[in-house]
């Protein structure tokens, strides 16, 4: 208990050093945002606005009510547009990149997971060699790439899937899921080729140990040797990178979010930045964070879960 309540703080600490550097990266990045933002307007409007949104104070103060107001649980508003509050923004952007990262996460774990037991069981077979030559390709060759490719072929060519855009899941399960299989596959498969590397590696490690030897002698059945005693034992290293892969999940889905025109939190993150609306980006980062912060705490529960010989004491 005393090391998950410690995991715990150190999350929170890593949380806030993220949104610290990020605050003062962007204040010292030259230049005034609202002088760019409205760079024909008489500066006594100009310094008004400024003093609206809070941008005359010093870097210090400024620091200050933005981290007040974070816990308070208001990112702040938008200097571009309708001054949208950030919260708004964010909440509009998220349930698409989480559908878009869900989507790849299971293409991922599902073909690379699958495709990394078939090859280590059949080992040195046409099987594994064309498993491991498809695992290189997919390393490769990047999601924005993989995506355009997905979209010529099966958008614009065959007419099976929408080539752009996003449907939530309240217009259907079909609808959601035709509009997220292609951004899902582009982000997904090369995940999935890293994955099918690494659990073929560590299927290959434990197939060679003694009791996988004596579980055989005893006349297990093989399906049994392998799913129950092998790949029980081969998913420790699998876990931990997929928790990494989470983390990289979400940072490919912020170019496949363009190539797929999907507004989902990558695409908010990217505009914002060409923007330099403060408020945005640090939401935003802040956000993207916490989701991986606790992302690979949660890595750390599914050791014990898996491995029950795992203590954290």
């Amino acid at each position: 208990m005393r090391y998950f309540v410690a995991r715990v703080v150190q999350a929170l600490i890593v949380v806030w050093a993220v949104g610290t550097l990020v605050f003062f990266m962007l204040r010292a990045v030259p230049g005034d945002p609202i002088a760019a933002m409205l760079a024909d307007v008489d500066p006594t409007a100009a310094d008004a606005i400024r003093a609206k949104l809070g941008l005359d104070q010093p870097v210090l103060v400024q620091y200050l009510f933005w981290l007040r107001n974070t816990l308070s649980g208001d990112l702040g508003q938008s200097l571009y547009g309708s001054h949208q509050a950030v919260n708004v923004q964010i909440a509009e952007a998220v349930p698409r990149t989480v559908s878009l990262a869900l989507v790849a996460f299971l293409v991922s774990f599902t073909l690379g997971l699958s495709a990394g037991i078939i090859s280590a069981v059949k080992k040195d077979s046409l099987l594994d060699y064309g498993f491991n030559l498809a695992a290189f390709l997919g390393i490769s060759m990047p999601s924005f790439w993989i995506g355009i490719v997905l979209i010529i072929v099966f958008a614009v060519n065959l007419r099976w899937f929408p080539a752009i855009g996003y449907k939530p899941m309240s217009a259907g399960l079909d609808q959601w899921l035709r509009y997220l299989i292609l951004p899902g596959l582009a982000v997904g498969l090369p995940f999935s080729a890293s994955i099918a590397r690494l659990t073929r590696s560590a299927m290959l490690e434990v197939l060679g140990q003694d009791y996988i030897s004596l579980a055989r002698s005893k006349g297990l059945n093989e399906r049994r040797v392998i799913f129950r005693h092998a790949l029980r034992n081969a998913l420790i290293p699998v876990i931990t990178v997929m928790g990494i892969s989470l983390a990289l999940l979400f940072s490919g889905s912020v170019v496949v979010e363009n190539v797929f025109a999907i507004k989902g939190l990558g695409r908010v993150l990217i505009q914002s930045i060409l923007n330099r609306d403060y408020p945005v980006v640090q939401g935003s980062i802040l956000l993207v964070a916490v989701l991986l912060v606790f992302m690979n705490l949660a890595v750390d529960l599914l050791y014990r879960v898996i491995d029950p010989r795992i203590s954290y004491d």
